[in-house]
């Protein structure tokens, strides 16, 4: 090589360590944030936006939410690295764990540790799974833990044959469209994620002298928060301290933590949720 060319050559490969390290810095400028669709898109924005602006000064950095269409849309773009965080339902983080090989679940609710689906219906004759033979049912999404997966396994166990038990099975996409097909009539009978249900009948948003619910399944692991796996091992760190630092006796912190339907975040990990894993197998919901 000449004297010449050696450092054009030293100076080209200088600009290109100097262009890696900002797009390595530019990845973690902004942190991308999303959430499975088990609500309406506007309750979501809501509940999510003072707990962005806390991440947004613990962390130091931008937080930016990017809502999906559908469930298997965040499991998607956080296999390919077009989130860095994200509020997943628990098979929603089987699926993303088995898509990614890496994905790492950091915190969840207290109450996620014994969550439960409601059953619900507006017709005074059921009481019982059984009352529903050939009658009409609505689970939320495909892909929701608490909205289909976990009330479908449960059934089953119960011994009711969901595909044939059913005159016809609806899915509504979210858990307060589920409640209000049941309410206007469309379905006679519907199930979803507990805590919404509480939520919407505490808020008067749905008329609980008309809907009201026949059942409850046993409990199981659901939501958490999950990151993907190679994301700055630091920063993981950060986010996870952030959410635990997250105090109920802090007005401010409180005010947080009741949009999230949380009495408080603790720590949690992959093996809470092969309980789930092993239900949608058996489900047939995976293979």
């Amino acid at each position: 090589m000449s004297m010449i060319k050696r450092p054009l050559a030293v100076l080209a490969g200088a600009c290109l360590s100097v262009a890696a390290l900002l797009s390595s810095a530019h990845a973690t400028e902004v942190l991308r944030v999303s959430a499975i669709p088990d609500e309406a898109p506007t309750e979501l924005l809501r509940k999510f936006k003072p707990l962005g602006e806390y991440l947004e000064q613990e962390l130091g950095m931008q937080v930016q939410f990017q809502p999906v269409s559908d469930y298997a849309g965040v499991v998607e773009a956080l296999g390919a690295k077009r989130l860095d965080l994200a509020w997943l339902g628990g098979f929603t983080f089987v699926q993303a764990r088995l898509r990614t090989g890496d994905a790492i679940p950091l915190v969840q609710r207290e109450q996620d540790e014994v969550f439960t689906s409601t059953f619900i219906t507006a017709d005074p004759d059921i009481n019982s799974h059984a009352d529903l033979k050939d009658k009409s049912f609505a689970f939320g999404s495909v892909s929701s833990t608490s909205g289909h997966l976990m009330p479908r396994y449960f059934m089953q166990q119960d011994g009711i044959d969901v595909d044939s038990h059913f005159s016809r099975i609806g899915f509504s996409g979210a858990h307060d469209a589920t409640v209000a097909w049941v309410e206007s009539g469309r379905v006679d009978a519907g199930v979803l994620n507990a805590s919404v249900w509480e939520k919407l009948a505490a808020d008067g948003k749905v008329d609980t002298t008309k809907v009201r619910v026949y059942q409850t399944t046993p409990t199981y692991f659901d939501y958490n928060w999950t990151v993907r796996g190679d994301l700055d091992p630091a920063l993981v760190e950060r986010i996870q301290a952030a959410f635990l630092k997250l105090d109920p006796a802090n007005p401010e912190h409180k005010a947080i933590l009741d949009l999230q339907r949380a009495s408080r975040f603790i720590e949690t990990r992959a093996d809470n949720y092969d309980g789930i894993e092993q239900a949608a197998r058996a489900a047939g919901l995976l293979q």
